[in-house]
């Protein structure tokens, strides 16, 4: 019976994007099973709390239309070195999205890093399809809060978190659609 390839997907989706939710679907099938870290990083000064951010990405991993990939996902908060909460998960694969050439500087020292605390654990990037290589939810954030369309960054749910919580209704024509 082989192992079970377990994945490790950190990040603080704040908000969850369309990019990282195909990140998320690519990366169901390159693992078996696939864990979603929900940092709970304060230092950024997230638009939602943890719980909050937890609660919306596990209603997009729900509206994953095949339930198959769907089961294999599992959303969690950490607030750990992202190395010892992918080895508490068993994870044999840290997977991170890049999206342009200055997340790469980024990412490689991180990998650097993650490589010398736990050499057993790889890190796998995957390339952000181009249709969403230009979102970054510090970017819908500023958007939203400037009054401007997220709807094409964001699901249709995930627009109407933030429109809620920034008192737009930015979400609007996302439930038109």
């Amino acid at each position: 019976m082989r192992n079970e390839r377990i994945g490790f997907y950190p990040g603080t989706f704040d908000p969850i994007t369309n990019g990282h939710t195909d990140i998320i679907l690519r990366a169901t099938k390159i693992v078996d099973r696939l864990v979603v870290g929900v940092a709970r990083n304060i230092g950024k000064g997230p638009l939602f709390s943890t719980e909050e951010r937890l609660d919306i990405v596990r209603e997009e991993i729900a509206n994953i239309p095949d339930p198959t990939t769907r089961d294999r996902v599992e959303v969690k908060a950490y607030d750990t070195l992202t190395m010892h909460f992918a080895m508490e998960q068993g994870a044999s694969v840290i997977v991170r999205g890049l999206r342009a050439v200055s997340d790469f500087e980024y990412e490689f020292q991180m990998a650097g890093m993650n490589n010398r605390l736990n050499p057993n654990i790889e890190t796998v990037f995957l390339m952000a399809n181009d249709k969403y290589q230009f979102i970054a939810s510090r970017f819908v954030k500023e958007i939203a809060q400037l009054g401007g369309d997220v709807t094409p960054f964001v699901s249709a749910r995930v627009a109407q978190h933030i429109a809620r919580r920034i008192g737009r209704d930015n979400g609007k024509r996302a439930a038109k659609r």
